[in-house]
């Protein structure tokens, strides 16, 4: 699983880091990691949007969003 950490970033950079992971490592799981809830949302709309099942999670101060192509 290949991890993206934007923790302490806005918006627009998670998605970008994100856009940018999805294409350097096409069909593999990503754990992506935010400490916002507006970089949640972008960060999961785009992984929806992509064919990407998004599981997200509160550990601590920070979200973790696993993110797992759809076959």
């Amino acid at each position: 699983m290949f991890e993206v950490d934007a923790v302490g970033l806005a918006c627009p950079i998670p998605v970008v880091r994100v856009q940018k992971a999805m294409a350097s490592h096409p069909n593999e799981p990503l754990l992506v990691k935010v400490d916002n809830r507006a970089a949640k949302e972008n960060v999961t709309r785009l992984a929806q949007n992509k064919g990407y099942s998004v599981i997200a999670g509160q550990i601590g101060e920070e979200i973790h969003i696993e993110l797992t192509p759809r076959r």
